[in-house]
């Protein structure tokens, strides 16, 4: 058995993806525990989203296996359409320290609703 290191920054075993992730910047509101078990809510945004999951920069220390729950508000450009914010469930599956010192990067995976949105990345922009 391997002990515990007391560090959540914690990588999964790798293992292929089932959805290709797109590089795109949206607002998020994640809320959860981290892994000291204090409760955090916190405004964000995505770094790389798919269908079944997200990735996105947080400063709260989140354990590999926590529950978060996710809010991503549509910003609405004209008045015709009215699309409604999503809101889900995640799981973190990977934490590691972010570039920026004192953050961390964070992959969760979807275990509610999935995103039904279609965009384009912002590098095709």
């Amino acid at each position: 058995m391997i002990p515990a290191t007391g560090t959540s920054t914690t990588q999964a075993p790798e293992r292929p993806r089932a959805e290709r992730r797109i590089a795109v910047r949206l607002p998020l509101t994640v809320r959860g525990r981290d892994a000291r078990g204090v409760t955090f809510v916190e405004e964000t945004s995505s770094e790389n989203l798919c269908r079944g999951g997200a990735a996105f920069v947080t400063r709260f220390d989140v354990a590999v296996g926590s529950d978060l729950d996710i809010y991503i508000p549509f910003v609405q450009s004209g008045a015709r359409r009215k699309e409604p914010d999503f809101a889900t469930k995640g799981k973190v599956v990977h934490v590691r320290d972010a570039q920026s010192g004192g953050e961390y990067f964070v992959g969760v995976q979807f275990t509610g609703p999935r995103f039904k949105r279609f965009f384009h990345p912002e590098s095709a922009a």
